[in-house]
């Protein structure tokens, strides 16, 4: 595009220069520049974190929107993409766009770069290859570090490439049976005297396993007598119930390391457990059926039946049983490029408020229901029509609506499982929504905020050896699943239930 306006530009000069030497009496052309405008995201990152800035060009008749990038520290690239320096205190970095057609029409924005902190409430994360890069690649997934402990000793194992999630709740292990890391003989949660096993459905499968007691610590943060669970596959015992199966089409994703993609998964999202009230009360008579489903089951030998289960025995959100930073928690990541990054390095921040790294700061908050038809969702308006939507660092990409709705393609018959995935013929094809809270009742809360994104075509995304991607999007039908790409260059917070923060009481999403 950049090679097409510059075209467009030498035509416009070529035909000034034969109407000013004909001397034809005709006014030749005339642009003004009247303005630069400058934005940066996020405006907030540590030492050597990137943010990208964008520049907006004002005028008048046909002007150039070209302009050159200057900074006052760090590295800027000629797309606007600021390298923060290395800090050892809080710094401002002024990062400025020059017009290049009227160099006296100058925009310029801050950055603050903050020193990389080695905070208690701090873990870093990373999105990599995966943690059996020699076997499979891990495409979009955000890796955090874990420590698991049996309650009341020092034995404990770290566990590395663990899945961080805003879209659930609670600590979830892959056993060593599946290829996992996980090994320790923790003590087992019992309900009526049975062990007690869960069923977890997620929107691609589910994950079938015991329930134990931990110690978890992740960065300086500590959680005691923490109900985890350990994934196991089909072939362990006790065996997956068909009431378990039979509530999604999808496979047992616990089986093996690369169907499941990581070591392990650690919800942080909106809700302080995994089921609540209803496996309290109503847990032993499910169905199975997505008015009533199966969840927690008390197995004797093989035969595992539902069960009411308490909540205290329920695997918890563990951020809320942190002795302090408890009420949410704030991921950040730098902006990623168009095309990708081979890697790309964050911050998991635990607490809303709760420190100088974790405020609120500018942040809009959208608040989300905690009970009805759509719990921990909000609303996002795209193409005029109102949908359902919620923010999931668990979904690898940005999966919106479908193909008929959008009249997007998607890769059919580019690759295995082409269908899955969007390939616009323009790429990258630069869309806009907007998105807003809503109440209990799907009543909408707060003025709509603009979100503008950006697709490529995943066949081509997917050739090459990137891992990281913020345009990366598939079809859902119906739905905006804001994915880990949403998460690229936000400063994202993820507040939990009932508890209390600076911007009111959770659950709600705010960046």
């Amino acid at each position: 595009m950049i090679i097409r306006r510059f075209a467009m530009l030498l035509v416009a000069a070529s035909v000034v220069l034969m109407a000013a030497c004909g001397g034809g009496g005709g006014s030749t052309p005339t642009s003004t520049i009247t303005g630069v405008t400058v934005s940066c995201s996020p405006s907030t990152v540590s030492s050597g974190q990137t943010s990208q800035c964008s520049a907006t060009v004002t005028g008048t008749g046909n002007f150039s929107t070209a302009v050159t990038w200057s900074t006052s520290a760090g590295s800027i690239s000629a797309s606007g993409l600021l390298t923060a320096p290395i800090v050892n205190s809080s710094t401002q970095v002024s990062v400025s766009a020059t017009s290049t057609q009227d160099t006296s029409k100058t925009g310029s924005a801050t950055v603050t770069v903050n020193p990389t902190t080695s905070s208690s409430n701090v873990a870093p994360i990373v999105v990599d290859a995966g943690p059996d890069p020699s076997s499979f690649t891990s495409t979009n997934v955000a890796f955090v570090t874990v420590t698991v402990c049996i309650p009341g000793t020092n034995t404990c194992q770290t566990i590395d490439h663990v899945q961080v999630d805003t879209g659930s709740s609670g600590l979830r292990l892959l056993s060593s049976a599946s290829g996992g890391e996980f090994n320790l003989s923790l003590p087992p949660e019992n309900v009526n005297g049975n062990p007690l096993d869960e069923c977890l459905v997620f929107l691609d499968g589910f994950v079938w396993g015991p329930v134990y007691t931990a110690t978890v610590t992740v960065a300086g943060e500590t959680a005691s007598n923490v109900p985890v669970q350990v994934m196991i596959p089909s072939s362990s015992s006790p065996s997956v119930p068909s009431t378990c199966s039979n509530q999604t089409t999808g496979p047992n994703e616990g089986v093996s390391l690369s169907a499941f993609g990581a070591n392990g998964i650690i919800g942080v999202g909106l809700f302080q457990n995994d089921c609540g009230d209803y496996c309290v009360s109503q847990g032993s008579s499910c169905n199975g059926s997505s008015n009533a489903p199966c969840i927690y089951y008390q197995c004797s030998g093989s035969n595992c039946t539902p069960a009411n289960v308490a909540i205290s025995q329920q695997v918890p959100n563990p951020v809320t049983l942190f002795a302090t930073d408890n009420n949410g928690v704030l991921i950040q990541f730098p902006s990623v490029p168009d095309g990708g990054s081979p890697t790309v390095s964050g911050s998991l921040i635990f607490g809303i408020g709760t420190e100088s790294n974790n405020g609120l700061g500018n942040a809009q908050i959208f608040a989300v229901p905690d009970s009805g038809n759509n719990p921990g969702n909000m609303l996002t308006t795209f193409n005029n029509q109102q949908y359902q939507a919620f923010v999931d660092s668990g979904s690898n990409g940005l999966f919106f609506l479908d193909s008929s709705t959008t009249g997007i393609p998607t890769c059919s018959g580019q690759f295995t499982g082409g269908s899955d995935w969007y390939c616009p013929s323009t790429s990258p094809d630069n869309l806009s929504a907007s998105d807003q809270g809503q109440t209990s009742s799907g009543a909408a809360i707060g003025n709509p905020v603009p979100v503008n994104f950006s697709i490529e075509n995943a066949a081509n995304l997917f050739n090459t050896s990137n891992t990281a991607f913020s345009t990366l999007s598939g079809p859902q039908s119906d739905t905006f699943d804001w994915g880990l790409p949403f998460f690229y260059g936000r400063s994202i917070f993820t507040a939990i239930d009932t508890m209390s923060t600076p911007g009111g009481t959770g659950p709600y999403f705010a960046f």
